[in-house]
């Protein structure tokens, strides 16, 4: 009998521990996929600051390829051409994508700013436009020229101008010029600078406005067909991804990096902007 009661309880205490090592195996199981699952759905959200098209438009062509790299682009379209810069700095967005290389540096030196070019994504066409004049030899004497207000575009509309016969820049002056450095202006031409985002507006009011084609777009005329002059292609100049020092290495701006400038943005700017944007990549 005693030997029987022994058994007995031997059987109840092994039925006891297979329990619950089955419910801690399921337990781990279930907290394994939980974890799994857990680890498929983390994203990394990046905010990138832009302003206008073709710049929003490839920033929306990336932003479902960077969904399968775990990258969630969150697309923050501002009103001005300083506050990209401003947000970058600030941190309050990961990166921009709106300005040359020759900008961010200005904007670095007066802002004592640590913003990194990563990656060229394409060159802006820079033109010369008019609604008064269908050739650069009809301009009269005294005509007014546009230009933006930042130092890098006023350097470079004058470097255009001086390439287009127009005025000569003092040697050496390079895209640093300004209007104390012109030598010689046979024509007698006036320079206006106003607002970047303000040079669309000012074509009716001067006889030639310097501006890249994102600001010509939008009133139907493109530098191929319209610009009455245009500068070389310049890589100083390329529309580029800008982020910081301190995040340019991380996984995510390595990765928007590689997206913005893949085969499918390379195939968008030949498919719809051809006559006005040119790969940089």
């Amino acid at each position: 009998m005693k030997n029987k009661m022994l058994l007995m309880l031997l059987a109840v205490m092994m039925l006891i521990v297979a329990g619950c090592g089955q419910q801690s195996g399921q337990s781990g199981t279930a907290g394994g996929k939980a974890d799994q699952a857990a680890g498929a759905k983390e994203e990394t959200t990046l905010k990138v600051a832009t302003l206008i098209p073709p710049m929003t438009d490839v920033l929306e062509l990336v932003k479902p390829l960077l969904k399968e790299d775990g990258i969630n682009l969150e697309i923050v379209v501002l009103s001005d051409n300083v506050q990209p810069n401003t947000a970058l700095a600030g941190g309050e967005v990961d990166a921009n994508f709106f300005q040359h290389v020759p900008y961010m540096e200005q904007y670095n030196e007066a802002n004592d700013s640590q913003l990194v070019g990563i990656q060229p994504i394409y060159h802006a066409i820079y033109g010369g436009y008019s609604k008064r004049f269908k050739k650069i030899e009809d301009l009269p004497e005294g005509a007014t020229l546009a230009m933006a207000n930042d130092p890098s575009n006023i350097g470079r509309s004058l470097v255009m101008f001086e390439k287009n016969g127009l005025i000569k820049l003092k040697d050496g002056a390079g895209i640093n010029a300004t209007q104390a450095d012109i030598v010689e202006n046979p024509q007698h031409f006036k320079f206006k600078e106003v607002d970047l985002l303000m040079l669309a507006r000012t074509l009716d009011d001067v006889d030639l406005v310097a501006m890249t084609p994102a600001y010509a777009a939008p009133l139907g005329l493109t530098p191929k067909k319209d610009a009455l002059i245009k500068e070389d292609v310049d890589s100083k100049f390329a529309i580029t991804l800008v982020a910081r020092e301190d995040n340019k290495d991380s996984d995510a701006i390595r990765k928007l990096a590689e997206r913005m400038s893949g085969p499918e943005v390379k195939k968008f700017f030949e498919d719809n902007y051809a006559d006005i944007a040119i790969p940089a990549f």
